[in-house]
């Protein structure tokens, strides 16, 4: 104790008299008016149920976890929430090393009222087995820096990391469906908690007499002030705690002021949370997405086109087959086959190919040919007819023409 104590920091008289007179000309020391916020900054992790908050100088950590345990006995069908808050040396050296102060335990007890006690969060979705098994959410709040108004950094913390984390999904199995089957995130993805509302907790700091009321107070001037009233509010304007704290009377007129104006704070603060919580969402689905190599189609070609290029692809396929370059073989060496006679062999592959009878002809035989399908011209200049001097003999050309014969057998009786 006499150790916390001496490395304590204190602020001189000087100091805290500046303050003060600074205050009651509405000018703060970080040159912020009455009723203004500091610069917050929400950040998020690779996993789900992480969050880290700075808030000014001051910085937090939050972390969401999850476990199957027995339920309480007057609540058996809901689950749990509780609130564990860890304070670091190096954050303050007022801070005691491995066990929970005074402040810690006051700040985890805030956080927790303004959580649970309205229902922001939905117990009954917790529920496993009525009375047997039901989901606890624990919610770890690290102090990295003490640089004043602890109470909304770690409520932004803790709204943040619950906003992300996801419980593993679940099923019952087993005789009578009392068998719990928990999935990995690879088999079935990941249920988000249900949460109603944000309870935003907005701290109030008074100094003097006079009420001088400022908003987010920082750690200079929470040893200055003599009082100070933490209002947990939704945008919805519902009150869900009211925490005081100090020796400071405050007047009924200046707490009805302070909780209008706590009510403008906690609807940016909200949508502050659920932007910075959608662009996450966003960023994970986008992690999530499994991209495959394909062939690439255009599509902005004509049908026609995308019928071209199957066409090609299916003959591609055709030439990788084992027996389709054995089919090719004789019908490529095969010179006087005609385009049909292909088709034929192609389709047929069992079939031997026939010879052709016909023989390529030689160059004087096509000279010859040339000449005789050329007109013949006659000594009176007129055209002649086309003779075909090579034609072949046929049956025909074998009988004689009636006309013949008769004059060769009465020619043959005239000489007898």
């Amino acid at each position: 104790m006499e150790q916390r104590l001496a490395n304590t920091w204190k602020m001189t008289v000087n100091e805290k008299k500046f303050i003060e007179t600074a205050l009651v000309a509405d000018i703060r020391v970080d040159g912020r008016r009455p009723f203004d916020y500091r610069r917050l900054t929400i950040k998020f992790g690779r996993e789900d149920g992480s969050s880290e908050v700075q808030l000014g100088q001051t910085h937090v950590m939050g972390f969401v976890t999850s476990e199957l345990v027995q339920p309480y006995r007057d609540r058996q069908n809901e689950g749990t929430l509780s609130i564990f808050t860890e304070f670091s040396p190096m954050a303050d050296p007022s801070f005691e090393a491995g066990r929970a102060g005074e402040s810690a335990v006051e700040l985890a007890r805030i956080i927790d009222r303004g959580l649970r006690e309205s229902r922001a969060v939905d117990m009954e979705s917790l529920c496993v087995i009525a009375g047997k098994l039901v989901w606890a959410i624990r919610v770890d709040l690290h102090i990295l820096d003490n640089g004043g108004n602890l109470v909304d950094a770690a409520n932004i913390a803790a709204l943040a990391a619950l906003s992300t984390f996801r419980r593993p999904e679940f099923t019952l199995g087993g005789e009578g469906g009392q068998e719990v089957i928990i999935h990995p995130p690879e088999v079935r993805e990941p249920l988000p908690l249900v949460i109603h509302h944000f309870p935003i907790a907005v701290t109030f700091g008074f100094f003097g007499d006079d009420n001088i009321v400022v908003i987010d107070p920082t750690h200079k001037e929470e040893s200055v002030m003599g009082g100070r009233m933490i209002a947990t509010l939704n945008t919805n304007g519902d009150i869900c705690a009211i925490q005081k704290a100090g020796r400071v009377a405050i007047m009924h007129t200046v707490i009805m002021q302070c909780l209008r104006i706590a009510s403008v704070k906690a609807g940016d603060i909200t949508s502050k949370i659920k932007n910075a919580v959608e662009s996450y969402n966003t960023e994970r689905a986008l992690r999530k997405i499994k991209r495959h190599s394909s062939a690439a189609l255009d599509v902005h070609k004509p049908v026609a086109d995308w019928e071209t290029q199957n066409q090609s692809v299916d003959q591609k396929r055709m030439s990788d087959l084992p027996g389709h370059q054995e089919r090719l073989k004789p019908i490529s060496k095969e010179s006087g086959v005609s385009q049909s006679n292909n088709m034929e062999e192609v389709l047929t592959p069992n079939k031997p190919p026939e010879e052709s009878t016909d023989e390529k002809p030689s160059e004087t035989e096509s000279d010859q040919l040339n000449a005789d399908i050329m007109p013949a011209h006659s000594p009176d200049g007129a055209v002649g007819t086309v003779v075909e001097t090579n034609r072949k003999n046929t049956l025909a050309d074998a009988v004689k023409p009636k006309h013949k014969r008769k004059k060769k057998s009465s020619s043959n009786i005239d000489a007898s």
